[in-house]
């Protein structure tokens, strides 16, 4: 977190520094307003690519293997554990009852008895819960 904000603070402080350069260096008559703006949008256009592949990268902790023990201390069952997967994809009750071929009551069931072994009050929060746990 402190890299962030150091990287981004000193983008900033660079950005600036570009300003007012490229402000007296207009004012001076060294340098044509086009070509400043050009120089200004190029480097925008650089840190946008740079900031757009640091977070497309995957954290170094997703790579972690699923802990199946905790899932069998959980009781959570295989036909509960692919519902949890699919709420994990975002699918809703009824997207879900179609993907395993259930009814949607009974998709409602397993919802309920996941949120009570995971101790969550909602799907988000059992999500949430099941990351923590590193059984999604």
């Amino acid at each position: 977190m402190k890299k962030t904000i150091l990287v981004f603070s000193g983008l900033i402080i660079a950005l600036l520094l570009l300003f007012q350069i490229s402000t007296y260096s207009i004012i001076s008559g060294n340098l044509k307003m086009e070509f400043a703006i050009t120089i200004i949008a190029v480097i925008f256009l650089i840190v946008g690519i740079y900031i757009n592949k640091k977070s497309l990268q995957k954290p170094a902790n997703a790579s972690q293997g699923i802990n199946y023990q905790k899932i069998k201390d959980l009781e959570i069952t295989t036909r509960e554990y692919e519902v949890l997967q699919a709420i994990s994809e975002g699918l809703s009750n009824k997207e879900i009852s179609n993907k395993l071929f259930l009814s949607e009551s009974t998709i409602k069931t397993h919802v309920s008895n996941l949120l009570v072994k995971l101790n969550a009050k909602r799907r988000t929060q059992a999500l949430q819960i099941a990351q923590k746990l590193q059984i999604i």
